[in-house]
């Protein structure tokens, strides 16, 4: 038997002039001759967590049913159509976290209280993003990539009734007394992804004349994909016309941006929130998709966001209605809010089953931490917090449940569950004090 076909090494890249792309698994990745399900070898696992603000209004969120095949509630509607890899998630929380904003992002990750403080000395814990870091992602390109939609890392001192503003500018900490910065610029997660050029001026240049990341590598591109089968020239194509559309949208945003807001802005920050994580969702995509890393965490808004949404009739701050006083039209407005962050979501997570993955796809081989350190806005409560568990963890995850647990249930014990997952020795985390069955 004569077997002829190119065969590439798993770590493919395509390198132009300030530009360096990787490509997605391809079949000319695995060896000649050999089962697809024995190599890339085993499924490469995953890991993403996504954090929104001030807690969910409970009516809307919680489903009526526990067990499988439960009833979708209304704010959980647009995760519906992937049921087989949703895992609902009550009755959890941190019952020793002090009723304030800042305790939702520290315990969102680390499973512990904080230390109240309005200094710098801020401590927390180690967060589990940075854990599966090390354990998972030492061979990717970027162990971890850490996102968010607003920058306020200019403040100092109190943001928060005797909290640090650190504490609430970011969700991962790679040791109990160092916080870690979330990039908020979409263009800079870009360029750090795929390369390109670094200043404000030199991208306006860019745009002008209509240069783009892919043209630079273009040339070493056709040359790859004349050596490739057919279904993997598919592949590469439906990849690079990916990347090219998500630069696209990236350099109308910055357009539009540099129109609307006042001349010094940032280029690179969409005025439209939509947009904005939108483009931040399609890149953490493209790194899952490439293995340029295996973990993200993604700050989508911050606790005591100001943020209006006018595109879905919100148009008070979203701080003051998260204040809802229990007032119908205000909770219907948070309601309608938490509705659109999970829309946000669930196009990320149409992106991943529609990506394909060794045997499976993107989505059957991720695990996602969708909700808020924080339960009741009104209240500050941080018991009970509405967490979605999303993905297939390789077949090890059991979706269409809603798991109800006692209140007091540490939100660790689910972290712990995690790490099991994905093959991280990890008995105690936090304050765990058991583990979560998915």
């Amino acid at each position: 038997m004569f077997i002829s076909k190119l065969s590439l090494p798993r770590r493919t890249f395509l390198r132009g002039v300030g530009a360096t792309l990787a490509l997605p698994l391809l079949d000319a990745m695995v060896p000649a001759a050999t089962a697809l399900a024995q190599t890339p070898a085993k499924p490469t696992l995953r890991f993403g967590a996504v954090m929104v603000p001030q807690g969910a209004v409970r009516e809307a969120w919680m489903p009526a049913q526990t067990g499988s095949n439960f009833d979708f509630s209304p704010t959980l509607k647009p995760l519906e159509p992937f049921r087989d890899h949703v895992v609902v998630v009550s009755g959890t929380g941190q019952t020793s976290a002090d009723a304030g904003h800042a305790p939702g992002p520290i315990v969102f990750l680390t499973g512990v209280p904080g230390k109240k403080t309005e200094m710098t000395d801020v401590r927390a814990g180690v967060s589990l993003d940075q854990v599966f870091a090390k354990a998972i992602g030492q061979t990717t390109t970027f162990p971890s990539i850490e996102v968010a939609t607003e920058d306020f890392s200019g403040y100092v001192g109190a943001c928060d009734n005797g909290w640090a503003c650190a504490y609430l500018n970011t969700i991962s900490w790679a040791d109990p007394t160092t916080p870690l910065p979330m990039e908020v610029n979409p263009r800079v997660v870009f360029e750090r992804l795929f390369g390109g050029a670094g200043t404000a001026e030199q991208r306006l240049a860019r745009m002008r004349v209509g240069r783009s990341v892919l043209d630079s590598i273009a040339p070493e591109a056709t040359r790859l994909r004349s050596g490739l089968g057919g279904r993997d020239q598919e592949k590469l194509d439906a990849y690079l016309a990916n990347v090219r559309e998500i630069e696209r949208r990236l350099e109308r945003a910055e357009k539009n941006s540099n129109a609307q807001v006042q001349l010094d802005a940032p280029v690179g920050v969409p005025t439209d929130f939509g947009e904005h994580v939108g483009l931040m969702f399609d890149m953490l995509h493209v790194a899952f998709q490439t293995d340029t890393t295996r973990v993200f965490t993604f700050q989508m808004a911050r606790e005591l966001s100001q943020r209006i949404y006018p595109e879905i009739g919100c148009l008070d701050p979203h701080h003051a209605m998260s204040h809802h006083r229990n007032e119908p039209l205000l909770l219907a407005a948070n309601a309608r809010l938490q509705f659109y962050h999970y829309s946000l979501f669930a196009a990320f997570v149409e992106k991943l089953k529609a990506t394909p993955d060794g045997d499976g796809t993107l989505l059957d081989h991720v695990i996602l931490q969708y909700g808020s350190g924080m339960s009741d806005s009104n209240a500050h409560s941080h018991h009970d917090l509405p967490i979605v568990v999303v993905g297939g963890g390789a077949g090890t995850i059991k979706g269409n449940r809603h798991l109800a647990y006692p209140l007091g249930t540490p939100l660790a014990n689910l972290h712990v569950a995690y790490a099991h997952k994905l093959g991280v020795d990890l008995e105690r985390f936090g304050d765990s004090n058991g583990v979560i069955d998915l």
